[in-house]
């Protein structure tokens, strides 16, 4: 494969994966101005606000805590399809929550496919990403999140309507669309070189580095692969290391 033709496909693979850092930062930014419609649709007070708020960093500790062994287990792949299935029934939840309660379940949800995606979305493009650009790469998805705050704040300030307090429904509901294209996306995209490798399925690996890396550094990288997958099975620990000295 061309070089050229290497670049645009490592850059199309990274963008569409991206779209999960896009969401992050969307679903981050646009409780900001759904609270002022919700405060007035329900008759909340600020306790109940701040609990409306709060409940996606709940969700954001238990995805990013789960999501390593899920990953390793399922793949990074099929992990960060999960997770655009998760913000897709997050967004349609809080379109249509009937309760504050619900609204602070789906919120959860939220959050959970927030942790996931901090741990994932980076972790698929950094391996898949050829060695010489990895560090631009990885850099796209930070830059999707601030674009992700950058779009909500838009939407909000484009569907606030105050002769309609249920317009913070539709806030949320926009965050639809960007989980249904990196669902979408994700399809068509191939799984890490790295994790395909970890399982032993070494042609599958090879083929996928074919695709991604510089045709001159595809010997190296799977000499690299093998020597860091064995360092990371001799170096193994367990949970209960973060509570030694």
């Amino acid at each position: 494969m061309k070089p050229t033709k290497t670049r645009s496909n490592v850059l199309l693979i990274s963008i569409v994966a991206a779209t999960g850092g896009l969401l992050f930062g969307f679903d981050t930014g646009v409780i900001s101005g759904a609270l002022p419609f919700m405060k007035e649709y329900w008759k909340l007070g600020d306790s109940s606000l701040e609990w409306i708020t709060t409940t996606v960093l709940v969700g954001a500790v238990l995805g990013a805590i789960s999501s390593g062994k899920l990953s390793d287990y399922l793949g990074r792949k099929k992990m960060i399809i999960v997770n655009a299935i998760i913000f897709a029934v997050g967004a349609v939840g809080c379109t249509y929550a009937h309760s504050i309660v619900f609204l602070m379940v789906m919120r959860v949800i939220i959050g959970i496919a927030i942790g996931i995606t901090s741990y994932v979305v980076p972790m698929y493009i950094a391996e898949i990403a050829p060695t010489r650009r990895r560090g631009a790469m990885v850099t796209l998805n930070q830059l999707m999140i601030t674009i992700g705050i950058l779009v909500s704040y838009i939407t909000d300030y484009t569907l606030g309507n105050d002769a309609n307090l249920e317009s913070w429904r539709w806030m949320f509901f926009v965050g639809l669309f960007p989980a249904l294209i990196l669902l979408i996306g994700m399809f068509f995209l191939p799984e890490t070189p790295r994790w395909l490798i970890s399982k032993n399925r070494w042609a599958e690996g090879e083929e996928v580095l074919n695709r991604v890396e510089d045709p001159d550094l595809i010997q190296q990288t799977l000499t690299d692969l093998r020597r860091d997958i064995e360092l990371t099975k001799q170096n193994q620990t367990n949970s209960s290391e973060i509570l030694k000295p």
